[in-house]
């Protein structure tokens, strides 16, 4: 958004400039996941040294609680940002409305179709057998399934400090979106200094984050030694059934976004294949939406998409839309629920659909591996789902992160195509109007 169009009052976009440069040692983190799975292997076939991997996996789990504690601020501070974001936004037109509501029409399209297809077709490819139990562990276990009365009760917090606690992830996540429509109804100075709070809360838990995932290697290691100790090579299956199973989510939002340039923008199939390519090439390398932005602003340019559109979107939906997200999200928030035997009733999945959609806008633009367990954990809480395995799936996290960057930036482009064509119809109609 250029200044040009932000309203006087809105809030300053200092948060981009203050997330650091956190970086995964990604590589280091998968050879982690295949030497714990190696050495565990080995220790599975000793009996006499079951204690050792225990220990080890014992350092496994205050690794990933690390990750944990930092779920419930930094969520509830991005959840607050894009609030006040979204308000923001839609403020400055329906330009900015139009927007904001086609991406909300296809992210819950995306995630409700994840809801109503991902649970049968498990049924269809099960899980292989012996990898429930090689992925589970005597901390997983599955907490008590909401009813339908009991989401309701639940959606309204009588103390949010207890609900916090507690890990009652949607009840404060409703009370931190609550805040943030309050915020957006201040003045503009404290609303302004609430926005910057807020801002440096979240900063300052990317901070921890990047600390914790520099001991991802070690982490992992552990955790999957534990894991191949326990149950043998069980795991390895698994993993493998995974990663084709969520990037499969995210192959689907990215053939569906051809389908909406097609039909929607109207653009020809071939000249929007060809101007993506140098977009996805910038995608696969850096897996960051935000580091494609200036491919994809050349690639709208090459399809004839007018500049002003472009350069409104784009940002836009870089920091708000993440098409594949909350679809890819709660794949694997249902695919933990089948390994820790949670029942997936409608309810259930209905919550799922609910706070994977909340949390959406939260998600901090850079490679997956940073933002997994911020991202998932709310939608495995709120599900009564055991975050314990996502410890493990952080790992290879890497592979299907790719599916998630090339989707995101080819929706991007596709979305902007439809909004700039529906912005030349309605000129043309208004000028036929004044014309008359």
């Amino acid at each position: 958004m250029t200044d040009a169009t932000r309203p006087d009052d809105a809030e300053p976009g200092d948060f981009a400039a203050m997330i650091p440069a956190v970086r995964v040692p990604a590589v280091l983190t998968f050879a982690g996941l295949v030497g714990g799975f190696a050495v565990g292997l080995i220790l599975a076939g000793q009996p006499g040294l079951s204690g050792v991997a225990t220990g080890v996996e014992a350092f496994g789990g205050l690794w990933l609680r690390g990750l944990q504690m930092t779920i419930i601020p930094l969520v509830a501070s991005l959840i607050v940002l894009g609030v006040i974001q979204m308000v923001a936004a839609a403020s400055a037109g329906a330009m900015a409305r139009r927007t904001l509501g086609l991406f909300t029409l296809i992210l819950a399209i995306g995630t409700s179709l994840t809801a109503l297809v991902i649970p049968p077709l498990l049924d269809r490819v099960p899980i292989p057998a012996g990898a429930v139990q090689a992925l589970r562990t005597a901390r997983d276990t599955p907490a008590k399934v909401p009813g339908l009365a009991d989401f309701l009760n639940s959606l309204v917090p009588t103390n949010v400090i207890d609900a916090a606690a507690r890990d009652a992830i949607l009840p404060t996540v409703v009370f931190f979106t609550l805040l943030a429509a309050a915020i957006t109804r201040l003045p503009a100075a404290p609303r302004r200094q609430m926005s910057e709070l807020f801002a440096a809360i979240a900063a300052a838990m990317l901070i921890v984050i990047g600390w914790v995932l520099r001991l991802a290697p070690v982490g992992v290691f552990a955790l999957a030694l534990g894991v191949a100790a326990r149950s043998g090579g069980g795991a390895i299956a698994a993993l493998a059934h995974y990663i084709v199973l969520v990037s499969g989510v995210g192959g689907v939002v990215l053939i569906a976004s051809y389908g909406v340039a097609i039909t929607a923008g109207r653009l020809p199939l071939g000249a929007f294949a060809r101007a993506l390519l140098p977009v996805q090439a910038v995608a696969f390398s850096t897996q960051s939406s935000l580091a494609s932005l200036p491919a994809m602003l050349a690639a709208c340019r090459t399809l004839g998409v007018r500049a002003a559109s472009a350069e409104f979107v784009l940002p836009l939906a870089v920091a708000l839309f993440r098409a594949t997200s909350p679809a890819m999200n709660l794949a694997v928030a249902i695919y933990v629920a089948r390994l820790t035997g949670v029942a997936l009733t409608p309810t259930v999945l209905v919550t799922g659909v609910v706070m994977a959609l909340l949390v959406s806008p939260s998600t901090v633009s850079l490679p997956g591996s940073i933002s997994f367990i911020s991202t998932i954990g709310p939608i495995a809480l709120a599900m009564g789902v055991p975050v314990g395995p996502l410890g493990l799936l952080v790992a290879v996290e890497m592979l299907p992160d790719l599916m998630r960057t090339l989707g995101n930036v080819t929706m991007d482009v596709a979305v902007t195509a439809v909004l700039d064509r529906r912005g030349d119809a309605r000129t043309a109609a208004g000028r036929s109007d004044g014309a008359v």
